[in-house]
């Protein structure tokens, strides 16, 4: 074996960095690609119940413990109106977004019930590009009203007696971008934002709502301020959360090196909404929503030129050799930046979670479990709930590999602690970024007693572009071990182009 490069990391039990909010762990739908139809929602499978929805995805989705899910997109909800898709004659419509017939055969209700069943709290993102106040505020009367109201009877009258009580909505998508329809401009937005917010509040004042701001680590500095400080002088006082987005790796193609070099995305977005927040004072109480992300971008060629896209090219994102170890390694350090800042970040929303780039892939036999997908298990699985600051010393690498522009210097790792203090057990997350030398941890609890053996779980494959498909599912599978701890420290070998999870049960020491 190589010879390995050795991380230190000390934790300290008695500061904490916060405790994670039970929204964290979230995922995001929308009406693109197979995402839907074909994916959650597929009547015509012989894999799907009489509800419509496949029984395997379920299954999988479940195994999540999902704690939100965002939909109807996205794009898609700038030109959504949420009456064509509810009652017992749906309407096919045009979606402008994709450029594509929309045949609103899932609706408010499907969704309603696709979240019961696995589980989630659903999050309806409203229509700010070609709705307007009222209909988002007739959404949530439909939604959450009893009986009391037009929309409300509606919802009776297609069978569904009670409210559904969606408690999160959001107030539009990426109204600050020009490919978004509907989009607007600064002084805009702010306005918009307060009327339907007021609005929905009228109809239920125990709403939760996001709104989107403008923090995007390729873009103007000068329109970021002015896009945020307009929202929040104007809205502030109505919104609960600003949310924002981000794909770590846009370019087509990109290997491991390239990928993995794209761990900071996450967290040059949340500092600058941090900062953006704390221009409100020491008593603002808005929290981020990172509602949308992924490790790669989606493919959807022609999405933003005049003439209509070639929709055949979205089944390249079907290729499940694209999504490899870089994106588990990518997905892990995403979730720990979050996990470091879950004093400010209150949700993530992985987009999306079936198809398209999502850690669940659906064929006519079955599913297949991508890379990402067991990050998702194992960090739901795994990680306590409160997060500890911890000090690490991580060595650095240097690499000019084939998918690299030039030589890039890259830590050797990203991780984060846990604790579940009531049973002293810790988790830490650690993340080895080399594509071909081992990692030796040295994890240091100073005044706490490890007992051991306690158990490491990892998730690798033979080479960094490992991959799962549907001929072989399992190239890239969590395994295993136990891992020994003497006094406070524990020392562990990870192996290269691996995410691991060291568990620890912890006591005080004498």
């Amino acid at each position: 074996m190589s010879q390995a490069a050795q991380m230190q990391l000390s934790i300290d039990w008695d500061r904490s960095a916060g405790v994670r909010d039970p929204l964290f762990f979230g995922y995001f739908l929308e009406h693109f690609h197979r995402q839907v139809y074909g994916g959650v929602y597929d009547p015509g499978s012989p894999l799907a119940g009489d509800n419509g929805f496949r029984g395997d995805v379920l299954d999988a989705v479940r195994r999540l413990r999902p704690a939100v899910i965002r939909w109807p997109g996205g794009c898609f909800a700038s030109g959504y109106h949420w009456r064509h898709g509810v009652g017992p004659d749906r309407v096919p419509s045009y979606d402008k977004a994709w450029r594509v017939e929309e045949p609103n055969t899932f609706g408010t209700d499907e969704f309603i019930e696709f979240c019961r069943l696995t589980g989630a709290e659903p999050y309806l993102c409203a229509n700010a590009g070609t709705g307007t106040a009222e209909e988002m505020s007739d959404w949530v009367e439909y939604c959450n009203l009893n009986g009391r109201s037009r929309f409300a009877r509606l919802r009776q009258e297609n069978g569904h007696a009670r409210p559904h009580q969606v408690r999160l909505w959001g107030i539009g998508n990426e109204n600050y971008g020009w490919w978004e329809i509907g989009a607007r401009d600064s002084s805009e937005w702010g306005r918009f934002v307060r009327e339907a917010a007021k609005m929905m509040r009228r109809v239920d004042d125990r709403v939760v709502l996001s709104a989107a701001a403008f923090i995007d680590l390729d873009r103007d500095l000068d329109l970021l301020v002015d896009w945020g400080l307009s929202l929040l002088r104007t809205a502030a006082p109505q919104i609960d959360l600003l949310a924002i987005h981000g794909y770590a790796v846009l370019t087509e193609g990109a290997g491991y090196l390239e990928s993995v070099g794209r761990i900071g995305f996450a967290e040059t977005r949340i500092r600058r909404a941090e900062r953006l927040l704390e221009l409100l004072g020491p008593d603002q109480r808005i929290r981020i929503a990172f509602d949308e992300w992924n490790p790669r971008g989606w493919h959807f060629p022609g999405f933003d030129g005049r003439q209509r896209p070639d929709i055949s090219e979205w089944d390249r994102n079907d290729d499940n050799s694209a999504y490899t170890m870089a994106d588990a390694i990518l997905h892990a350090s995403f979730l720990n930046t979050c996990l470091r800042h879950c004093a400010s970040v209150a949700m993530t929303c992985l987009s999306p979670v079936v198809n398209t780039r999502g850690p669940i892939f659906t064929h006519g036999g079955g599913i297949v479990l991508r890379p990402t997908y067991h990050v998702c298990d194992l960090y739901t699985s795994l990680l306590a709930p409160e997060v500890l600051d911890a000090h690490a010393r991580i060595p650095v690498f240097t690499a000019a590999g084939q998918d690299a522009a030039g030589p890039v210097t890259l830590p050797r790792a990203d991780t984060v602690a846990t604790v579940d203090r009531a049973s002293g057990r810790l988790a830490v997350a650690v993340c080895n970024l080399h594509p071909d030398q081992p990692l030796d941890c040295v994890i240091w609890v100073p005044g706490r007693a490890l007992a051991g053996p306690g158990q490491v779980t990892t998730l690798t494959g033979a080479t960094p572009s490992s991959f799962n498909d549907v001929g072989h599912p399992d190239d890239v599978r969590p395994t295993a071990a136990p891992v020994p701890a003497d006094g406070d420290t524990c020392r562990i070998r990870l192996g290269p182009h691996s995410v691991s999870i060291v568990e620890l049960h912890t006591s005080p020491a004498n």
